[in-house]
């Protein structure tokens, strides 16, 4: 093993000056930690967009009229997303003060108990304007809490892993959406196909998915008690280096960096929630649409597609430690732009294998524009206000892209009478994001730690000056040079 000229012998595990890094073993357990987290919080979040593209527009919001009443339904599902930053605030503030696990934590009980009581809320027959009140205030708190869950997540998966691994551990995180999305497809065409269907599931059924929260809220909490800090943040902590106003220092010194870093994930929240967010749900079981196929031949279609979302997330995790976090986000937004036109052509032909194979193809560019998110963003913020950029970032993509798109979509088909608009619209998110996307810059292997802030400070935009580091163990990429150790 070579040694940086002029430092102690280092190792694989250590830098000098820092705390030893995670061991391997302890490295999987926070990566597995962190995907069953997720995947709790994302089903509790997905659930009630499965719900909401299926009967709250009837339940909730009908006295609005047919048309009206989906519209607002949608606006429900995206009202969440205005949120998201006030919980990225606030975790990321106390995250980068008292330390990830704790906010981890926290998100998970806030969104368990939410989507609980959203399970045991009366409808609009019975409780009037206060039903969909309670159902919007109910989905606030889940915008709150999936603000503050995203950030506390990909730090402790990222910091913890090895250098030359961070972007397949940082897909970890990310495979939690899909696993998710999977989750709450897979449950609802149980209720809908087997135990609770047509009017039942109207009746009774669709509560069940919510009240089974309760049990993934125990599975998760435990699993994300029994992990251990970011040594990162430990490091941090011990040097008391904590900054007092995180979310301030951010816009004040790096406020191209979040904009472009939340435009990159605008694009794919903006293709994603065609799916997660109901549209595509709603549309093709419409039964007075073009499409009208079988509510729960859709759900497995879903399903099938999220699982495929999941397969490709992963992949990008590998890609982006071969190749780069940035040529990984490119090569995916060209596949969202191939396929953003003949998605919604093979779904206006009827068939459900049509539709399952539209959805197919759209996830390759899915999974390859969200697998490296975690590992790139963590590389391109300093680490004691990374917690705060990271979710904020997040947060602001998703409501330029995610929030309000299904609502978006239905608009332009009921003004055009068609999905080509829908089309187009998803190309121009696209497009946006793949120009922010030219404007970062990649930087595999740099050191997270507190010991690196001054060199993580500057570089991370094609504005800013660089700094390299050069030692004779080195990762070279086609923007930046930055240390890695050899194992």
């Amino acid at each position: 093993m070579a040694s940086v000229p002029g430092t102690p012998h280092s190792t694989p595990h250590s830098t000098p000056g820092t705390k030893p890094r995670s061991k391997p073993n302890d490295t999987r357990k926070v990566a597995v930690a962190t995907l069953i987290g997720t995947t709790v919080e994302w089903y509790d979040f997905f659930i009630y967009a499965t719900a909401a593209g299926l009967v709250f527009s009837q339940l909730f919001f009908k006295p609005a009229g047919e048309e009206f009443a989906t519209l607002v339904t949608f606006a429900s599902v995206g009202l969440s997303f205005l949120f998201r930053p006030l919980g990225a605030f606030l975790a990321g503030h106390y995250g980068d003060k008292i330390g990830r696990k704790a906010m981890l934590v926290l998100t998970l009980l806030l969104m368990g108990g939410a989507t609980t009581l959203i399970g045991v809320l009366p409808t609009h027959a019975t409780a009037g304007i206060w039903a969909p009140i309670l159902l919007v205030l109910l989905r606030i708190i889940q915008g709150i809490s999936a603000g503050g869950e995203w950030g506390g997540a990909v730090l402790m998966s990222v910091e913890h892993a090895p250098r030359n691994k961070r972007g397949l551990f940082g897909s970890f995180p990310q495979l939690g959406v899909p696993l998710g999305m999977l989750l709450a497809s897979g449950v609802t065409a149980l209720m809908t196909g087997v135990i609770s269907p047509g009017d039942e599931f109207i009746e009774w059924g669709w509560r069940l998915p919510f009240l089974l929260s309760i049990v993934l809220i125990v599975v998760g909490f435990l699993v994300r008690m029994s992990v251990s800090e970011s040594p990162v943040f430990e490091e941090i902590a011990e040097k008391k280096k904590q900054t007092q106003m995180p979310i301030v220092e951010l816009m004040k010194n790096h406020w191209k960096l979040v904009i472009l870093a939340a435009l990159v994930f605008a694009g794919n929240s903006a293709a994603g929630y065609m799916t997660t967010g109901g549209f595509i749900l709603n549309y093709s079981t419409n039964p007075d649409g073009v499409v009208a196929l079988d509510r729960t031949d859709v759900l497995l279609a879903v399903s099938g597609s999220a699982a495929l979302w999941f397969v490709f997330t992963l992949v990008s995790g590998f890609m982006a430690d071969r190749i780069g976090r940035k040529k990984t986000y490119l090569i995916g937004f060209a596949c969202l732009a191939l396929t953003v036109y003949p998605l919604f052509w093979l779904i206006n032909t009827g068939d459900l294998g049509m539709l399952f194979l539209g959805m197919a193809l759209f996830t390759v560019g899915l999974g390859l524009t969200y697998g490296p998110q975690a590992a790139w963003y963590s590389e391109i913020f300093p680490a004691s206000i990374r917690f705060s950029g990271v979710s904020v970032s997040y947060a602001l993509g998703a409501i330029i892209g995610g929030a309000f798109a299904p609502t978006i979509a239905q608009a332009l088909v009921a003004a055009t009478g068609s999905t080509t608009a829908v089309s187009g619209y998803l190309l121009l998110m696209v497009i946006l994001a793949a120009s922010a996307t030219m404007m970062l810059r990649d930087r595999p292997g740099i050191d997270l730690s507190i010991r690196n802030q001054a060199e993580q400070e500057v570089g991370a935009t094609i504005f800013d000056k660089r700094r390299g580091v050069s030692t004779d163990d080195a990762v070279s990429t086609d923007d930046a040079v930055y240390a890695e150790p050899r194992s």
